[in-house]
């Protein structure tokens, strides 16, 4: 289970509430990023549940050409297509925004093969950062979903991506279906790590996840240690998985 110090879980009452508090974290990172490195660097989430959050930013008064956006993971589909993560996003927020385009760096998928396309977005970091051989760079703001089968990123039980230690960027697995993902040791390099998870089909993998008994190859998202500690957003219906009583303190 996440155990480190500094971890932080919130369960909030509603949905509605879970994505308010989710844009107090999210606009305060970057705030707290800018005002340290006059720059914020994000890896952002697919999926249903961050839509929300991404509309509500894209109503916020920021300044944009100081945040560069990145994708923790994505479909091995066109950037086009409406699986497409970094189509989501743009929709949702990045289109409606005056972010310059060249801060903006979607996962190519256009190699038609996912570990040419895995390696090229691994060289777009290291560039970016300027990082050093076996480096891992610190991106200020790392958001996560979970899904109810305990899978963060395109970290699926029990594949071979879960094991990836010395690559940024490698490929993932869903039911034979290529993706392409941050490593756990990227994501856990992250400054700020939030986990945003809501909904009842959500309660076994929490419940697992921050159990001592469950092991992070059935449940990847407990591979995920950042040395912050995470940030876990919860709505009402996922908190009823959690260990009962519950006190964060414990963690």
């Amino acid at each position: 289970m996440p155990s480190l110090t500094d971890t932080i879980v919130e369960v909030l009452p509603n949905k509605a509430a879970l994505i308010d508090r989710a844009y107090q974290v999210t606009v305060a990172a970057i705030e707290t990023a800018i005002a340290q490195r006059d720059r914020a660097t994000l890896a952002l989430s697919g999926g249903s549940t961050p839509r929300p959050l991404y509309e509500l930013l894209a109503k916020a008064d920021l300044p944009w050409e100081k945040i560069y956006v990145f994708w923790g993971d994505e479909r091995y589909v066109p950037q086009d297509d409406p699986k497409s993560n970094a189509r989501m996003t743009r929709e949702a927020w990045l289109n409606q925004v005056p972010i310059p385009t060249e801060n903006v760096f979607p996962v190519p998928t256009s190699a038609d093969d996912p570990a040419a396309d895995a390696a090229k977005y691994e060289e777009t970091l290291k560039t970016f950062f300027q990082t050093q051989p076996g480096e891992f760079p610190a991106l200020d703001f790392v958001l996560q979903g979970m899904g109810d089968d305990g899978h963060t990123a395109s970290l699926f039980p029990h594949t071979e991506a879960l094991d990836v230690r010395d690559r940024l960027v490698t490929v993932g697995n869903h039911e034979g279906e290529p993706r392409i993902t941050f490593t756990v040791p990227l994501i856990n390099q992250g400054r700020k790590v939030v986990f945003l998870v809501a909904g009842e089909n959500k309660q076994d993998a929490i419940a697992h996840v921050f159990s001592t008994a469950a092991d992070g190859h059935d449940y990847p998202s407990k591979l995920i240690e950042p040395a912050n500690g995470e940030h876990w957003l919860l709505d009402a219906a996922a908190g009823q998985g959690l260990p009962k009583p519950f006190n964060p303190n414990d963690l």
